[in-house]
């Protein structure tokens, strides 16, 4: 799982380990974009490049929370560099498609986003990634806008990174994902 602090709340690589009975393993740093782990004179890219050198099934890509939406060509140029060498390494590229911030919050406001701005640019910038270079995508950002009503357990007070129940949604969607494609592949 490439990713940042989505990627590392609550320990969402063991709760999808469990969920997988499968051996998973995290390359991740706050605010870190999908660009920076192809960046070899960085920790978390050259940890990445040595990942690549060894045999995997999947490879989770999660670009920072609004980078799809705000800086989507260097999102698109990343997934396409990664996909390639997850490729390489036997995997396949799956994105890990991420959530608006949680509706009416200042933080939201912030971005100068709307919600359901926020909401479809996100999903639609993903299935796009993932149409471009053949990636699966675990649409965790729907599954979010599907439960906004609970937005007091997706959320911490924060109002953008997951809560416990927010992060067991996000291993279920990318579980069930990995699930259904194993059983088709």
């Amino acid at each position: 799982m490439l990713g940042n602090s989505f990627t590392y709340c609550n320990d969402l690589d063991k709760v999808l380990a469990e969920k997988l009975g499968a051996y998973v393993v995290r390359n991740v740093r706050g605010g870190a974009r999908l660009s920076e782990q192809l960046n070899p004179a960085t920790e978390l890219g050259a940890k990445a490049q040595k990942l690549f050198e060894e045999k995997w099934d999947y490879v989770v890509l999660q670009e920072m929370s609004r980078g799809p939406v705000t800086e989507k060509q260097s999102f698109m140029n990343s997934v396409k560099e990664l996909s390639v060498l997850a490729k390489k390494s036997g995997a396949k590229p799956l994105l890990y498609a991420t959530w608006a911030y949680r509706e009416g919050s200042a933080r939201l406001a912030e971005t100068g986003l709307g919600y359901e701005e926020m909401t479809h640019g996100l999903c639609d910038s993903y299935h796009e990634a993932a149409r471009e270079n053949g990636c699966l995508v675990a649409d965790v950002g729907n599954a979010f806008y599907d439960l906004r009503g609970r937005a007091d357990e997706l959320f911490v007070e924060d109002d953008y990174h997951p809560g416990v129940f927010g992060t067991q949604v996000a291993a279920e969607v990318i579980a069930r994902v990995i699930k259904a494609d194993s059983e088709n592949g």
